[in-house]
């Protein structure tokens, strides 16, 4: 004679139903919903270190080349990067220079990172731009700008 558990008993089931597998999938989902939005501005938050960094660097060849030649450079070639603009080293910013309009751009100097068009920052409205001047005053533009730094 069999062991076997008649249907229907405990023990009898062998998988889940659908109704049990699309509550779990809804569950997921909603999960999701809730926790991806926060997780998004989290990696953004991380990626403007990308920008200040990028601007630091820019600025140090600035102070560089002004010990060399006595002057600022409008041209981030010049001062060592392979392009103008240059690019962030994670590629995440455009770091760019131009002369301060008080000052001539031998004595002044106004650094901005703003993001790669269609990277992976171009939509953070909070922190839309990076500014980093010779006198070493920062600033920055979008939503939150007062704590992008």
């Amino acid at each position: 004679m069999s062991a076997r558990a008649p249907q229907g008993f405990p023990g009898s089931s062998r998988g889940f139903t659908l109704v049990e597998v699309v509550i779990v999938v809804a569950i997921i989902g909603i999960l999701m919903a809730i926790v991806l939005p926060g997780y998004q501005d989290s990696l953004q938050k991380g990626r403007r270190a990308d920008a200040k960094a990028g601007l630091m660097d820019a600025a140090n060849r600035q102070e560089r080349f002004m010990l060399d030649r006595s002057s600022y450079t409008a041209d981030m070639t010049q001062l060592g990067f392979a392009a103008d603009p240059a690019i962030s080293a994670e590629t995440h910013y455009a770091i760019d220079v131009a002369a301060d309009p008080n000052c001539p751009i031998a004595s002044c100097y106004i650094l901005t990172a703003t993001p790669v068009v269609g990277g992976a920052q171009a939509d953070d409205s909070r922190c839309t731009k990076f500014i980093l001047d010779s006198n070493g005053a920062r600033d920055a533009e979008g939503s939150a700008a007062a704590e992008c730094w």
